[in-house]
């Protein structure tokens, strides 16, 4: 099994941006009637949606905003960060990595270690996992994992499928190199033979871009182009109700640990009911895993730290509290962390 340990590691501070401008689906025509986007919205448990819409943000603009409020407030020294990574699948260029543009933007010493991790879903317990491992040889006192995603901008507006689902969010999380920090217990997960349940076609090496990957066709009824994601939502669903609650187990079992000690569940942000059924099967207190879908869609790599942000930062700014972090999704990948927190800096999310 994918498991791992890492020691001498300690999170400092977490803080998440999202775009100004909001989508409700309940005045989304696309959903058909009044009481189809009722039925939508009580489903799927998603009221609104912050996205990019008609403006140029990217998804390195919104971690930059998170990075730098969250720098101030720690007070700390740039030039003591010595790792970047950034975690995305919507980066600035085919190359450079924007991680490189984002250690110039942030004004960070050129001594640096930057570096783009192109996951999804469960990018940020990856990118956690990545750059705390780096952290944990004391090579690197402090460092910044930023993740976020635009996934709107993949998204066809005729798409009902995909399109009310997500929004956008950049986040950024500071580490410090800390000797005898609490243990963080990994599990991972990889299943590649169903990678076309989530997918961009076009645009890539294996199918470059043409005149033809702008054509709107209509696929199984759905209008879209091949730069725009398909999404197979019923093998989502039942991969991630799978995979999910056996790697929060397997981790739990992995640190020694019992669900009713831990205090946060907090799981990507899908579908609520689908986050329902993976606390029902683990056993968890319901009251325990907080949801913050209703109000920001389905932000991939952003969601479990935009979750941590804007519904529980008065508990991570206290004491010690122990979570278990668990992103699934595109890849297929999964990926569950257990964690212990404690005297977070937890800005209120900020809007750009």
């Amino acid at each position: 099994m994918a498991l791992q340990t890492v020691k001498n590691a300690s999170i400092r501070g977490i803080a998440a941006a999202v775009p100004k401008h909001i989508e409700r689906n309940m005045d989304l025509e696309l959903l058909g009637s009044m009481e189809e986007r009722r039925k939508f919205v009580e489903t799927t448990g998603i009221e609104q949606r912050h996205t990019v819409k008609n403006s140029s943000l990217c998804t390195s603009d919104l971690c930059y905003e998170a990075a730098e409020k969250l720098l101030a407030e720690l007070q700390w020294d740039k030039n003591e960060i010595g790792c970047l990574i950034f975690v995305s699948q919507t980066p600035d260029y085919m190359l450079p990595a924007t991680a490189c543009i984002l250690q110039s933007r942030l004004g960070l010493s050129q001594e640096c270690f930057a570096l783009d991790i192109s996951m999804g879903c469960s990018g940020w317990v990856y990118g956690l996992a990545t750059i705390c491992s780096l952290v944990s040889t004391g090579a690197y006192s402090k460092a910044l994992l930023l993740a976020g995603d635009t996934v709107t901008v993949t998204k066809s507006p005729f798409d009902k499928s995909t399109y009310p689902l997500f929004g956008d969010a950049g986040t950024a999380t500071a580490i410090e190199f800390l000797p005898g920090a609490p243990d963080m217990k990994f599990h991972f997960g990889t299943d590649g033979s169903n990678a076309d349940s989530i997918m961009i076609k076009d645009g890539g090496f294996r199918y470059p871009f043409s005149a033809d990957s702008l054509e709107y066709k209509m696929y199984d009824g759905i209008r879209r182009n091949n730069l725009q994601s398909t999404l197979n939502g019923a093998q989502v669903f039942t991969f991630a109700i799978s995979k999910a609650p056996k790697s929060i187990k397997a981790v739990l079992e992995y640190a020694g640990e019992s669900i009713e000690n831990i205090d946060y569940v907090l799981l990507h942000q899908a579908n609520i009911f689908m986050n329902d059924k993976i606390i029902k099967k683990i056993g968890a207190d319901p009251q325990k895993s907080p949801n913050s879908i209703q109000e920001y869609g389905n932000t991939s790599s952003a969601s479990i730290p935009l979750t941590i942000v804007s519904r529980i930062p008065d508990a991570v700014r206290g004491d010690s509290k122990k979570l278990i972090v668990c992103g699934f999704g595109v890849g297929f990948s999964w990926a569950t962390a257990v964690i212990e927190t404690g005297n977070l800096v937890c800005p209120d999310v900020i809007e750009v």
